[in-house]
């Protein structure tokens, strides 16, 4: 993990960008405390990046939102081998299979990003995160998959930064909690977590690995609780299927 700067310009841009990375338009503030960067320093780059037209002030409502330029950048992506390509089947095939939502997360510093998400036909959805939704590392069922098969070091290097964030906005999910869920993730080779991000409902997520063993990636399953419960003999085996089947394409792919 790279060690944020207070004097760095270039990443605290970088910062300001991917705290705008989420369809929410931004307060002044919201950006601030996402990024970690004062407000006087982010209202001056905003206005720079303003000016590039990589981000956009509604005058109105004060909010920001990324711009035509930053929308550009993500086009310029087309036809880079993604994970968000190479899943796009599997999250399909799930969705259908279990009429319940999927969602595809990656790893962005000690977040998880919502890259791709499906919903299936059951008529109460879980559409809570939406596409470029950022939560800390363990915050949902996905999130916790690309935090368990972390190395140790490296998942007692996360957890004393994101507790600040955690105690804030997710009053049920504690540090002690997320160590547990950690161990019972790897004990049992998926991540499940039931009523503690949102009331009554929870998630099974599972990991892809790329080549270097690393987690790259999360398949996870959301729904309400009371259909993941009766069904987890059925829903387990399909996810470990998928994530095992992406973890070796890329694997393959490299070794080729």
């Amino acid at each position: 993990m790279r060690q944020a700067s207070d004097t760095n310009a270039a990443q605290k841009v970088c910062r300001l960008l991917r705290a705008l990375s989420t369809p929410v338009p931004q307060r002044l503030a919201d950006i601030a405390e996402g990024s970690g960067v004062n407000k006087a320093t982010a209202l001056r780059l905003l206005e720079s990046l303003i000016g590039e037209g990589f981000v956009v002030r509604d005058e109105a409502t004060k909010r920001y939102t990324l711009g035509d330029e930053a929308l550009a950048l993500g086009i310029a992506m087309q036809g880079r081998d993604h994970i968000r390509d190479r899943a796009r089947p599997t999250l399909l095939r799930l969705a259908a299979a279990t009429g319940d939502t999927m969602l595809l997360s990656t790893r962005s510093g000690i977040e998880s990003v919502c890259v791709d998400r499906e919903f299936g036909s059951y008529p109460i959805r879980a559409n809570y995160l939406d596409l470029g939704m950022r939560r800390p590392l363990g915050v949902g069922a996905g999130s916790l998959a690309l935090l368990a098969w972390l190395p140790d070091d490296e998942v007692d290097a996360v957890l004393p930064l994101i507790a600040p964030r955690i105690a804030k906005r997710y009053p049920r999910i504690t540090v002690d909690l997320l160590k547990t869920e950690v161990q019972l993730a790897r004990q049992r080779g998926y991540a499940l977590l039931l009523d503690v991000v949102v009331d009554q409902m929870g998630g099974i997520g599972v990991p892809v690995f790329g080549s270097d063993g690393r987690p790259m990636a999360a398949i996870s399953l959301a729904a309400l609780t009371s259909r993941i419960t009766p069904r987890l003999a059925q829903l387990v085996p399909l996810l470990r299927k998928a994530g095992e089947d992406l973890s070796r394409e890329y694997a393959q792919k490299d070794a080729a």
